[in-house]
């Protein structure tokens, strides 16, 4: 199978991809969840207009000199409104969040005013509005304000809740299982034998699935036999996973068991091999409704992968919007040779210079297994196919790692 493109091996991953069923959570368990539909307001805000100052509202018209004096009337604090109507030549003492009362248009700010028992003198000439919030300045009955594909912040739920909203409409988290597979694999604490290496790759896919919202399960490591590679896959299918993410296997060695235990399942493989680096040795295909993807098991090549093919997946399952990661343009901060017939994605530290440019610098060694590299970079520098070479200061484009 000829070596695919990146952007056709992400819309191969991408096609026919659509949003999960739509749930109602409380609010509370809302954060960082996708919303299935667009929310409106259920309450303007304010409802009425409201002193945005400590103060004394007042007719303009009666505040409009220096030395003015009115009669205080009474008193507004939030929550406990003034019931009377202010007259000429009236004032009544406001707080933050008071209600304005009726016949007044103005707020003149304490520290403008001097009081004597019930009388205060205008120090400051008030204007009509001013210090004011008036009814519906920050959102009306049946705004939409929050729409369909937003991933719920902090300040979403915030707003949702002063919009009266209790439950919000969510997609399903995708449910992403992730099976290991290699005789050479021991987890962490262990003592490796002779030929064999602590498992680390699962521990990034699983961390950069829940950061994008799928709920994750633990198939475990597999050993490098048809029969255990066959049992992962199946059990993948009985949790009733959306995606199954293997990590190894992948290549074309007589232990490199995947691919021969996928078509065993009856696997429909879209493609195998891509034109990039790392990372050429990936699978993407259909078993009946799950998806999968087989990530190599170099740890670099197993994340950059993720990070490019599987986070967008689970973003479109997710109903999110935008679903791809945005691309940033950046100068290089050293000299690169030329390119093949693979686009690469160069691990790189990235600098800020006084002027805003983005300054992005590829780490020394971009072998694939080497994971302090990959821990030390702050993006992907993408090298198209065939891209010539270039010179410090010439321009670039960068993935930024999450944070």
């Amino acid at each position: 199978m000829a070596l695919m493109p990146v952007s056709d091996a992400l819309a191969a991953v991408l096609a026919g991809v659509e949003p999960l069923s739509e749930e109602m959570i409380a609010l509370e368990d809302a954060f960082h969840r996708v919303l299935a539909s667009d929310v409106a307001a259920r309450r303007t805000q304010p409802p009425q207009a409201m002193s945005a100052m400590d103060g004394y509202a007042v007719r303009a018209s009666d505040a409009a000199e220096v030395d003015a004096q009115l009669s205080v009337i009474g008193e507004v604090a939030a929550g406990r409104p003034f019931a009377a109507t202010v007259g000429a030549g009236e004032a009544v003492r406001i707080f933050t969040g008071g209600v304005i009362p009726d016949g007044a248009d103005a707020v003149v700010i304490q520290e403008d005013t001097v009081a004597d028992g019930k009388r205060i003198t205008i120090k400051e000439a008030a204007v009509a509005g001013r210090h004011i919030r008036r009814a519906g300045v920050d959102f009306s009955e049946g705004d939409v304000l929050l729409r369909t594909g937003t991933r719920l912040t902090e300040r979403s739920l915030a707003l949702a809740a002063s919009m009266n909203h209790t439950c919000l409409p969510v997609r399903r988290r995708p449910k992403v299982a992730i099976l290991a597979t290699g005789d050479e694999l021991v987890m962490p604490g262990s003592t490796p034998g002779p030929g064999q290496i602590v498992y680390s790759n699962g521990y990034a896919i699983h961390a950069l699935a829940r950061r994008e919202g799928a709920d994750t399960i633990d198939l475990g490591i597999a050993a490098d036999t048809l029969e255990a590679t066959t049992a992962g896959v199946r059990r993948a299918r009985e949790t009733g996973a959306e995606v199954l993410i293997t990590t190894g296997g992948a290549s074309v060695g007589d232990h490199d068991l995947v691919q021969q235990a996928l078509k065993a399942e009856g696997i429909s493989m879209s493609f195998w091999k891509i034109a990039m680096r790392p990372g050429k040795p990936m699978m993407h295909g259909h078993l009946g409704a799950m998806r999968v993807i087989g990530l190599p098991g170099n740890p670099v090549s197993s994340y950059v992968c993720a990070f490019l093919f599987m986070v967008p997946l689970i973003r479109a399952l997710a109903g999110r919007r935008p679903i791809h990661h945005r691309r940033e343009r950046a100068v290089l901060g050293s000299e690169l040779g030329g390119n093949d017939v693979r686009e690469d994605y160069l691990r790189a530290r990235l600098e800020e210079h006084d002027d805003g440019t983005l300054v992005a610098v590829p780490v020394s060694n971009q072998d694939s297994s080497l994971l302090a590299n990959l821990a030390a970079a702050q993006a992907l520098l993408v090298r198209p196919p065939f891209a010539p070479k270039a010179e410090a200061g010439a321009p670039c484009e960068v993935l930024r790692l999450p944070a």
